[in-house]
């Protein structure tokens, strides 16, 4: 088959609209306690008999899970456009990576609850010679509210001699990420009130080592949506045709470490009650790396009767370089 055939959904092909078809996921205690799992979070509220006190012991998802219960699903949006989606073509195969992502929160999401997922191309644009294309998942559980939404941006294509594909993976020895009793250590310092923390104050830091294992058990975590056991996370061959040339974490991957990191100082309801996170990729997580994620408080302020606190957090290698730069704001309670 030829690649005119395919009608590849290439980036002059995207449309702002096109639509992929809705997802109903009931999310159940396993669930959650798989995504905390292959999310290295130890965090017992999130175990199958676990619980928040916040919600009265309700099983409470960790916040991130939204990018499994409503997945992006971009091939399935290029499938129902008539088009085949250039992680899918079988003549002209390639990766539209992850350049970053912003999630929204409106209200908790509990185990036993019926997720509906909507998913639409929100924009396309140029920057500096690079195609990007924006996407909107949305979320409603059973009674209809919505319950979160998030815009994530892929890279269609990189402008000449943006990116080189660099000659070897990071091989540097990883570190045991931080778990158990240092967890344990953490939730015990309490979290963060509007009223005792002020501008500079440093946020409890999380590392975490990645493997290829866990790339692995993160990809085959599913609620929706198709298998895919071949693609840059997990396919050495296939990932060394692409920019990044080996296999590296995906961006939700690391936006669940960034998530985890921020509940050590700050409560859950913080996200939930609308909280918004925003991540931008900067360099490559891959296997036998450990980052540390640490990040502090730039502004505090009362905004429609709500308490918001700003944060900004870096995610940095054991050879010193930032893999992701985020942008939190945080609800606290009165």
């Amino acid at each position: 088959m030829s690649e005119l055939q395919e009608k590849l959904w290439e980036y002059e092909a995207v449309e702002a609209g096109q639509e992929g078809p809705p997802t109903v996921v009931t999310l159940t205690a396993e669930h959650i306690a798989e995504y905390a799992r292959v999310a290295q979070n130890p965090d017992p509220r999130y175990g199958v008999r676990g619980g928040s006190e916040e919600y009265g012991g309700a099983l409470i998802a960790m916040p991130t899970t939204v990018l499994t219960y409503a997945p992006l699903l971009r091939e399935e949006i290029a499938e129902r456009s008539g088009f085949v989606a250039l992680e899918e073509s079988k003549t002209a195969r390639r990766q539209t990576p992850f350049a970053k992502c912003e999630i929204r929160w409106l209200r908790p999401v509990r185990a036993g609850d019926t997720l509906t997922g909507t998913r639409r191309v929100l924009e396309k644009y140029e920057r500096r010679g690079s195609r990007f294309v924006t996407f909107r998942i949305e979320a409603t559980n059973q009674r209809g509210e919505p319950v979160a939404a998030y815009d994530y941006t892929c890279i269609f294509s990189y402008s000449k001699g943006q990116r080189e594909v660099p000659a070897m993976q990071g091989t540097a020895p990883a570190r045991v990420a931080e778990n158990g009793a240092a967890a344990a250590a953490s939730h015990a310092r309490g979290p963060l009130t509007f009223d005792t923390l002020n501008v500079g104050d440093a946020l409890a830091p999380l590392a975490v080592a990645e493997s290829v294992e866990i790339m692995l058990q993160k990809n085959e975590f599913r609620l929706a949506g198709k298998p895919k056991p071949s693609n840059i996370h997990t396919d050495e061959a296939f990932a060394r045709q692409n920019i990044f040339g080996g296999v590296v974490n995906s961006g939700p991957a690391t936006m669940s470490y960034v998530d985890q990191m921020l509940q050590r100082s700050f409560p859950l309801c913080a996200f939930y009650d609308g909280g918004r996170l925003l991540m931008r990729a900067i360099t490559p997580f891959r296997s036998g790396d450990t980052v540390t994620f640490a990040g502090e408080v730039t502004g505090k302020r009362i905004e429609d009767g709500k308490r918001i606190v700003d944060c900004r957090v870096r995610g940095t290698n054991q050879n010193g370089e930032l893999v992701c730069l985020c942008d939190a704001a945080m609800v606290l309670p009165e």
